[in-house]
């Protein structure tokens, strides 16, 4: 029975086809809003599924001048990634399917894998603008990576444990956007920036370098990238709400509380222009690192 239950979590909910669903869905209604803030219709509602089923029905074109091994399993590493820090958060209010003690370093790792991910299939090919884009990929990396960490362990100092669940319960009865503003952006801009998207989309900006890093890439291998981009946002939306939202206690909550939060980061995307990657940098190196650090600061020494 309990071999059953882990099976069931793996492949159908929390893990697997659910999380690939919602990210997906929370993938259309990104693009659905921002195209009507910018005056276009927008894509229909299977649209991203459909892209998904397209590619995956492609050829695979390996390049000449790769290592056919990492081409094709970079991309399965991860998605594979992303599926399975999904195991770890408490999705639609619901209990993980797996919980342990410092179980938060492990999923802000591996929603790292993604990116680490997509900067060695930049680097593995010789194409000028895969090269250039997993360059910018790089280092922006270690400029949001850091005040990510950061921004989510003010909540688990103020729960005094780095455990998602203990914190999620903890925030229920804590609306920390109040206590931990400064976190709370961070955390929101350091997502988007975990996820490229506009205004820290230089990695892959399309005016200027194709599809940056995954330039060469088409058919299964851009589908599980395209994927494990959706996954992560899924996630990170879930795990801000949940840590600066007060919690996550059921489906309604869920939904309310990170379309709220999607509805931000669209609003962002729309009103502001693509910065440069020395910007992006300088910005978040700097000020993002240091905000986070000040702040944890302060935490440690009130006591939470």
């Amino acid at each position: 029975m309990d071999a059953l239950r882990s099976l069931f979590a793996l492949t159908l909910f929390p893990g697997g086809v659910f999380i690939l669903v919602g990210g997906l869905a929370y993938e259309w209604i990104d693009r659905k809003l921002l195209a009507r803030l910018q005056n276009r219709i927008g894509p229909r509602w299977f649209q991203p599924l459909a892209d998904t089923v397209k590619l995956l029905a492609k050829e695979e074109i390996v390049p000449n001048g790769v290592d056919a091994r990492l081409f094709i399993g970079l991309p399965i590493i991860a998605l594979t990634g992303t599926l399975t820090a999904a195991l770890y958060v408490p999705l639609i209010g619901l209990p993980p399917a797996y919980s342990f003690a410092g179980d938060l370093i492990v999923v802000v790792y591996l929603l790292s894998l993604l990116t680490l991910c997509i900067s060695l299939a930049g680097s593995n090919t010789t194409d000028r603008f895969s090269l250039v884009g997993a360059t910018r990929t790089l280092s922006q990396l270690f400029s949001y990576e850091a005040p990510f960490l950061l921004a989510l362990l003010g909540p688990a100092v103020a729960a005094r444990t780095w455990q998602i669940s203990e914190i999620n319960v903890y925030a229920e009865g804590h609306l920390l956007v109040l206590t931990q503003p400064v976190g709370f952006l961070i955390a929101l801009v350091a997502l988007m920036g975990k996820l490229e998207l506009p205004p820290f989309d230089a990695p892959e900006a399309e005016t200027e370098i194709v599809a940056g890093a995954l330039t060469e890439y088409s058919g299964r291998g851009l589908a599980l990238f395209r994927l494990g981009k959706a996954v992560e946002m899924f996630l990170g939306l879930t795990l801000i709400a949940a840590f600066y939202l007060g919690g996550i206690d059921n489906p309604l909550s869920f939904l309310a509380k990170t379309l709220v939060l999607l509805v931000g980061l669209v609003v962002v995307q729309a009103l502001l222009t693509r910065m440069r990657i020395d910007q992006t940098i300088n910005l978040w190196w700097r000020l993002g690192a240091l905000l986070g650090l000040a702040q944890l600061f302060v935490i440690i020494v009130l006591g939470g």
